[in-house]
């Protein structure tokens, strides 16, 4: 049996469809939160159990049986090492043969602050004894995609990443690499650091997004302190925008960039340009 974590999440949905293509809906647990909001993956044939990071009972009942577990990282920042501990304790205690968890890119090294909570899940996996893989995630292009109405409203994108460059890639790219990793052979002990093929910067970003729109958009690079206000100002709580402003400082001196390729290696594809996430939702808008 194979389990997903956050099963319900926008990336969890997606390791499970692309684990349907490769096992049996039978053999695929969704270890959610909320059961009621999993019916669409039962009437799939997916089993579904309650799986709460912060109540560790319901760990134990949801991982009995389970071989594989993906554990997708909690979306509590600075809740995440407490809660992942409690997954990877549940997940000892019921004799998990793989855990694979969805870290950052460079993890060990990261400038980005949430690389914090990651290194405090990897090191918790290395102690714990429990058979594991990285999947070392880069930064999601819908990240920034989300940011195109507001640019559009606006003629203007801010960031403060200034020039560094930013190797995406679209959540399905990581999804199927999660779905990929969890139906191959000999995976404990693998590191992989994922990203996109092609890397960019957001003033090239924001240009894309100018061409595809036929709209003025340009890149407003501001300091971070500052980049965090403007996105408080725009009703992001607090700590959303910090991360992010926090996140931006780190791309702009490198940490969200990787040219190895090891992603579009992984699916067996070419990883989703930016500019096909960047047509999708101008589309949707």
């Amino acid at each position: 049996m194979i389990a997903i974590t956050g099963a319900t999440g926008q990336l969890g949905r997606l390791v499970i469809a692309a684990l349907l293509k490769k096992v049996p809906a039978n053999q695929i647990i969704a270890a959610v939160r909320s059961p009621e909001k999993a019916k669409d993956l039962a009437d799939l044939g997916v089993e579904v159990r309650q799986a709460d990071y912060s109540q560790p009972a319901t760990l134990d009942s949801a991982f009995k049986g389970v071989e594989k577990l993906l554990l997708i990282s909690s979306s509590e920042v600075g809740q995440r090492e407490a809660q992942h501990n409690a997954v990877i304790a549940a997940a000892k205690r019921a004799g998990v043969k793989l855990l694979a968890y969805t870290s950052l890119l460079h993890a060990d090294k990261s400038p980005l602050g949430l690389g914090v909570e990651h290194r405090a899940t990897e090191k918790a996996l290395r102690e714990s004894g429990v058979p594991h893989v990285l999947l070392r995630n880069g930064w999601y292009t819908e990240n920034y995609a989300a940011s195109i109405a507001p640019a559009l409203a606006h003629n203007a994108f801010i960031g403060a990443v200034g020039e560094g460059r930013i190797a995406s890639a679209a959540r399905q790219d990581y999804a199927e690499a999660a779905a990929a990793v969890l139906t191959l052979d000999n995976q404990a002990g693998k590191v992989y650091e994922l990203a996109g093929d092609e890397a960019y910067t957001l003033a090239e970003f924001s240009a894309e997004i100018a061409k595809q729109s036929g709209k003025k958009v340009d890149y407003v690079n501001l300091p971070e302190a500052e980049f965090a206000k403007a996105l408080i100002g725009a009703g992001l709580p607090d700590w959303l925008a910090n991360m992010l402003a926090d996140s931006d400082a780190g791309a702009a001196i490198g940490g969200l960039f990787d040219d190895s390729h090891t992603l579009s290696k992984l699916i067996g594809r070419p990883t989703t340009p930016a500019k096909d996430v960047i047509a999708a939702t101008l589309k949707a808008l």
